[in-house]
């Protein structure tokens, strides 16, 4: 039997020090309202929405 390798690409808490947001946001050419994502640092999601 083969040996079964499980990679694991987190290191710590690495993967919880970023947060994915949905922004919604007005597009300046058609006036319809378009959601931006975009992955932010925890430390900087307030900065991020205003």
């Amino acid at each position: 039997m083969a040996k079964k390798a499980v990679a694991t690409f987190q290191t710590g808490n690495v993967g919880r020090n970023h947060s994915k947001c949905i922004k919604m946001v007005k597009s300046p050419k058609t006036g319809a309202y378009i959601f931006q994502e975009e992955i932010v640092e925890n430390e900087k999601i307030n900065t991020y929405f205003k």
